[in-house]
């Protein structure tokens, strides 16, 4: 019902935002007379702010059409590689001959986005560093309101899978990139191809800011899954999609809920930022102005995710800790990260992670015990929360070059 009640309440508002934004324009469009009345900048600034903390939030684009490569502007085209119900693996392709391609001699990395409330265009910056040096395949994960339930269900060991279709598919000569949340079951899919010898284990693995052991230094995020019982998370979370979604009927986690959890992580910050972004307007100040609203663009555009899915992380990962205490098995074949030992490991943390607590990605290190030393390194990035592990300043001038000399010592 709740879904519902959202949903009604949206298409409620969905005409008074498109007033307020039509307002906005007519207080500051050079053509219109009333932009030239007193106070305009004002009037116009709070008809925008209404429009924004009102208005429905899209998928964004990746939107990155060329990228600098030895000083040279290559084009970017997104191609779908492979297409499943709930993923498509999209690859940055370079728009150069085959020739011209392979004297770059780019590693091909596997960047696997979270399925966690945002869509996979929250790692475009990781994206754009990348693809200086790699060739950059991702998971875009689908809103899960937009599959229709004649496919099924996902669940966490579907997630598993749809991991090592995409590994096998581009192995064996690939390094993958786990950002977050699929830390967690990127190492177990390479941990069950391990276990099977399979020919296409890939180079390297490289993990940032997940919940490998949620217990390591436990955050408000990890304390919130362990103080409600299983069942409440399953009683009070989970919804099912309205008629007015291809998805109709499907059981999900809905992305409004999500972004609730997120805002009231920091509200007073957030507060903030928007009474900024007014006073930004009302002074003219439009490069201050356009970085709030490509953040936020991005902060407030969520998706649905399958509630068996997340209903078996929350008991998995979270409640649980099977992964660090050996106890996962994935449809009845035990998860072993120690059978790990022609991968190399590179484990990445923020000093100021409020997400990923301190040791909780490192974890890793321990349990891939029969990885030789040589080929396993780590790194605490200072005074780094957990956006600036992937984006941002810290990212493109710290981290991402680690990563680059860690993936060419391994290639």
């Amino acid at each position: 019902m709740l879904y519902h009640l959202h949903e009604l309440n949206r298409s409620l508002l969905d005409p008074l935002m498109q007033w307020a934004e039509a307002s906005s324009r007519l207080f500051t469009d050079p053509v219109s007379p009333l932009s030239y009345t007193p106070y305009a900048h004002r009037i116009a600034a709070g008809y925008e702010l209404m429009y924004r903390l009102g208005k429905q939030y899209e998928k964004p684009h990746f939107d990155i059409e060329s990228v600098k490569i030895n000083g040279k502007s290559v084009n970017i085209i997104e191609e779908v590689t492979q297409e499943k119900p709930f993923c498509t693996l999209l690859h940055f392709k370079k728009e150069m001959s085959a020739k011209e391609f392979s004297a770059l001699k780019q590693p091909t990395v596997l960047l696997v986005a979270p399925l966690s409330g945002h869509h996979a265009t929250l790692l475009r910056g990781t994206v754009r560093s990348l693809l200086q040096t790699h060739d950059v395949y991702i998971t875009d994960w689908v809103n899960a309101r937009m599959v229709p339930l004649s496919e099924g269900p996902f669940h966490l060991h579907d997630y598993v899978y749809y991991i090592q279709d995409f590994i096998r598919q581009l192995g064996p000569d690939l390094h993958v990139i786990s950002v977050c949340q699929p830390t967690v079951p990127v190492l177990a899919a390479i941990s069950l191809m391990a276990s099977d010898k399979d020919p296409k284990l890939p180079k390297t693995m490289t993990m940032m800011g997940g919940p490998i052991d949620p217990s390591s230094s436990p955050t408000q995020v990890n304390n919130l899954a362990v103080e409600k019982p299983y069942a409440w998370f399953e009683n009070h979370v989970i919804y099912s999609v309205p008629a007015s979604h291809p998805g109709f009927g499907r059981k999900v986690y809905p992305g409004f809920l999500q972004h609730a959890g997120f805002i009231a992580m920091n509200p007073g910050r957030h507060a903030q930022s928007h009474w900024d972004f007014y006073m930004h307007l009302r002074e003219g100040d439009n490069e201050s102005a356009a970085e709030h609203r490509k953040f936020y663009d991005e902060y407030n555009a969520v998706l649905d995710m399958p509630a068996e899915y997340y209903l078996d992380t929350i008991k998995t990962v979270f409640q649980e800790h099977r992964l660090p205490l050996g106890t996962w098995e994935v449809e009845g074949k035990l998860v072993r990260p120690q059978d790990i030992k022609s991968v190399a490991l590179f484990t990445i943390e923020g000093e100021k992670d409020d997400i990923s607590g301190a040791g909780q990605t490192h974890a890793a290190q321990g349990l891939c015990s029969s990885i030789p030393k040589s080929d396993k390194q780590q790194f605490t990035a200072p005074e780094c929360g957990h956006y600036g592990i992937f984006s941002g300043r810290k990212w493109r001038e710290i981290i991402y070059p680690k990563i680059t000399d860690f993936i060419a010592k391994h290639a």
